[in-house]
């Protein structure tokens, strides 16, 4: 299935220099998508000249003539910049003439503007932040990371839905192990926001492994791992201090004498792995899930090769049929609860 997908150019700490050349990269292994530029024009031109690229049919600019900035307040740039080329790039996913969109420009205003544009799916109250973490044994998808500090029991349970069903749409897994992220693995532990989401995972229809706790998170005990927004952006930020610390101790004792720097040569191999396997950039790209079309936050400070791994998360889930899972999903769920409601009574 072949896609088009748009682009927030002008988004993130480097804008066109790392935009466009990530796009270029991804349409050379996918020459049959089609990626829109968003934002201004003679900025995005000026890009592709020095890159060597001609606009063409699969690769397009469409004008936007403002940028929100990375420190701008939500509401401002939802209220006052119509025509960003976030908001731009958004309503050309509401339009139809794109399946997804992928920015990497300030978190806040884009799920601001995301959520006022697309609006949410049916049975969603609130969208919630999905991204993959590398585990011991693959990856597992983690949310809510950030967008909703305070959350209901109800919440927690749309959250383990959506990220459910993102699993089974991108690795094709029909019955994904959700776990509830606790301070414990016993039912009595949590507060009861924890406890009363815990109990409505049981009686859902998803496959419900319990509580985790933190380390369960890298062990890759389940699928998919649900949280707060607070909770969840604490531990992704935690998890990515540690792994640039442990880069940094490495670093710091292959390079202390001629000895250990011999032995960074000889373990070159290994290094290279071990340093693949902790690049976050691979796991770039967090989906904003819960909205009525495909969006894709890419990190602020992302470079090519991470950005373009966004490119692929969002060309993946408009692949998959993300959107039409999760609404098929919400829908069933909400029809077991009404049966089983009317059942009670």
């Amino acid at each position: 299935m072949d896609v088009t997908l748009t682009i927030d150019a002008m988004g993130g700490d480097h804008g066109t220099t790392v935009t466009i050349p990530a796009a270029i990269e991804y349409l050379k292994q996918f020459p049959n998508d089609t990626i829109i530029l968003v934002g201004i024009p003679d900025a995005i031109e000026s890009e592709l000249r020095t890159l060597g690229v001609q606009p063409g049919v699969h690769l397009r600019i469409h004008p936007a003539s403002e940028v929100v900035g990375m420190d701008e307040q939500p509401q401002s740039a939802l209220r006052g910049k119509k025509d960003s080329s976030m908001r731009v790039s958004i309503n050309l996913v509401k339009s139809g003439e794109a399946l997804a969109c992928i920015s990497a420009g300030n978190t806040g205003a884009l799920m601001a503007t995301a959520r006022y544009v697309l609006k949410t799916i049916p049975g969603i109250d609130r969208p919630a932040i999905a991204s993959y973490l590398p585990t011991k044994n693959g990856q597992v998808c983690m949310l809510d990371l950030g967008a909703n500090t305070d959350c209901s029991a109800e919440h927690l349970l749309q959250f383990a839905l959506m990220g459910s069903t993102l699993v089974t749409a991108l690795e094709h897994k029909p019955n994904p192990t959700v776990g509830l992220l606790n301070i414990g693995s016993e039912e009595i532990k949590g507060n009861e926001v924890v406890k009363q989401a815990a109990e409505l995972l049981r009686n859902s229809d998803l496959n419900f492994f319990g509580n985790v706790e933190g380390a369960d998170v890298f062990k890759g005990t389940t699928d998919v791992v649900v949280c707060d927004g607070f909770v969840g952006n604490v531990a992704l930020k935690t998890a990515e201090g540690v792994a640039q610390m442990m880069g940094g101790f490495l670093r710091e004792e292959y390079s202390r004498n001629l000895f250990s720097k011999l032995a960074a040569l000889v373990s070159i191999r290994v290094l290279k792995a071990f340093k693949h396997r902790l690049d976050h950039r691979r796991y770039n790209g967090a989906s904003l899930l819960g909205l009525k079309g495909i969006v894709v936050k890419s990190h602020g400070s992302a470079d090519v090769f991470a950005f373009r791994c966004a490119i692929e998360r969002a060309a993946e889930e408009a692949r998959g049929g993300m959107l039409q899972h999760i609404s098929e999903h919400i829908e069933r769920w909400h029809h077991q609860r009404q049966n089983t409601e009317q059942g009670v009574a």
